[in-house]
């Protein structure tokens, strides 16, 4: 076997393409089975083998930086960097953490599970190396399972642009956050229907072989110094000088649209190689050598297009999320389908029953309709249903301007993600006085997930709100009474929900308050006991 001959990443280089073939297959049945037996996330990790063999194949990590944007595709990277015989202790007690961690090897610069955030890493770091604070030759920012559709990563892209910092930025493309990317970026976008049998047509055949053609020749280091003598040259030129550059600009400009859709990086002053076959280490290393002479100039996008999923059946043919995280389960079956369970089924039935009773109710998510139990409102009421990717800054503020219209909206976040819009809660919603609803699931301490999940600042934060009304169920039933007094106490300005992960208590009717009054479970005269939600 292969892997056990990788105990660092220096082991990988002394590797045969056709043994890091072998390799692959050797890591995925790895992440499979211990996947299946402590739970994570399953679909990313397989999809991103190859890559991230190629990484550690081109650069020296860690004199080389690489930060692993939403950090749950790296299980490959802990395993080739020492933590192999670990990996079995994978989201345990005591054992390896479900993404980057700073106390486990120096390999990890980042304990990053929020998306989008990479970049700015990236730029900082890249910035500390340029005024000489720190010695990293290179710094590489993995960026992927739709972290591009999160506002931070354009306002770093904008910044990495106009410093013309030395980062390389690997755009791991596989359509897919938790379900299909929201993005005109990403090679395939959602809903596009792909004949299979017909095939491509004679056209895009040719305008793929173009394509990649162009990018052979945009990323050789020969041609990029001779297209600078070019335009040094025709700069030069007396009179006709100016008109001869904008000319020339304006053809490649052309043939960026017709033939590189992602030319959107360059007007941000970031070059653009791609789209490179991901699971083709060779293809991924030759590319990741080439950007390396050219990021001399500046930043530079790597486009790599990977299957998540890859190399398990179970994974590939599932269409929600192709097994992007996986309960304990039969490696052999396969998991069975994700369905909604505890308080988020509750959730789940409570919202498309108030969305019957008042057709005003919206429901909207970041890339996590599945997990917060929307899919089945979605499949209700598909003209009422927005998904925004990650991005809940931009899905509170929309929240906002759709209560202005006089539409109720509900927000369903995971409480960890809703602080990331805690600027657009305030001023946004609340300082309106607007009726959004927020039903904040996984709140409370969340376990295996780790310490960036755990949603243990909603209520604090939350109760300091003017105008905000925090609910917390302790039953299935008072999340779904909740929910429908939340339509109603909406009226006066926001209310949030918050539930746990987890079983949720079943009750009789007579057993859950209404609206702001709490339910009384014993009278007495001396002391008082107060008790909010689950205990």
């Amino acid at each position: 076997m292969f892997l056990e001959r990788v105990n660092e990443p220096a082991d990988l280089r002394g590797l045969s393409y056709p043994e890091l073939d072998a390799l692959a297959g050797e890591i995925r049945d790895l992440i499979v089975d211990a996947v299946s037996h402590n739970a994570g996330h399953l679909g990313s990790n397989l999809g991103a083998v190859e890559l991230t063999l190629a990484l550690h194949r081109v650069f020296e990590s860690p004199t080389d930086a690489i930060v692993w944007d939403t950090g749950h595709q790296a299980y490959v990277h802990k395993i080739v960097t020492g933590r192999r015989d670990r990996f079995t202790e994978l989201r345990q007690p005591g054992g390896l953490s479900g993404y980057p961690c700073r106390d486990e090897s120096d390999h990890d610069f980042v304990e990053n599970s929020h998306a989008s955030t990479a970049l700015s890493y990236a730029y900082g770091l890249a910035t500390a190396r340029d005024t000489g604070a720190c010695e990293h030759r290179h710094v590489v920012a993995v960026v992927g399972d739709g972290a591009m559709t999160g506002g931070m990563a354009y306002e770093a892209l904008n910044n990495l642009g106009h410093h013309g910092r030395r980062v390389i930025i690997v755009l791991n493309d596989n359509g897919r956050s938790y379900a299909p990317t929201v993005s005109n970026l990403y090679a395939t976008s959602p809903g596009d229907e792909v004949d299979a049998a017909a095939g491509p047509s004679a056209l895009e055949k040719v305008a793929d072989k173009l394509s990649h053609a162009l990018t052979d020749i945009r990323l050789n280091p020969v041609y990029v110094r001779r297209q600078r003598r070019i335009e040094e040259f025709l700069h030069s030129l007396p009179v006709l000088g100016p008109t001869a550059e904008k000319a020339l600009d304006g053809i490649k400009a052309g043939v960026r649209e017709v033939l590189q859709p992602p030319a959107f990086f360059e007007a941000l002053g970031v070059r653009y190689s791609g789209p490179i076959d991901g699971h083709s280490v060779a293809a991924v290393e030759d590319a990741l050598r080439k950007a390396i002479e050219l990021s001399a100039e500046g930043p530079i996008v790597v486009h790599v297009l990977t299957q998540k999923g890859r190399g398990y059946p179970p994974a590939e043919d599932d269409d929600e999320k192709h097994l992007h995280d996986a309960p304990v389960f039969d490696p052999v079956a396969g998991p069975p389908k994700a369905v909604p369970t505890g308080y988020t089924q509750a959730f789940a039935e409570a919202v498309i029953k108030a969305g019957e009773l008042d057709p005003r109710i919206v429901a909207i998510t970041a890339a996590m309709a599945g997990p917060t139990g929307l899919l089945p409102f979605q499949q209700h009421f598909p003209d009422r249903f927005v998904d925004v990717g990650i991005a809940e800054q931009h899905a509170v503020t929309a929240a906002a301007g759709m209560a202005m219209g006089g539409l109720r909206p509900v927000v369903a976040l995971y409480s960890t993600f809703l602080s990331r819009a805690w600027d657009q809660l305030v001023y946004d919603v609340a300082m309106h006085r607007l009726p959004v609803i927020f039903c904040l699931d996984r709140a409370g301490v969340t376990g295996p997930d780790g310490a960036s999940h755990h949603g243990v600042y909603d209520m604090a934060l939350l109760s300091k709100v003017p105008g905000m009304r925090v609910l917390a169920p302790s039953s299935a039933q008072e999340l779904q009474q909740m929910l429908l007094d939340a339509v109603g106490l909406a009226d006066d300005g926001p209310v949030a929900i918050r539930y746990p992960r987890g079983a949720a208590r079943q009750v009789a009717e007579h057993d859950i308050g209404t609206g702001l009054r709490a339910r009384q479970v014993v009278a007495g005269n001396r002391v008082c006991v107060l008790a909010v939600g689950r205990l």
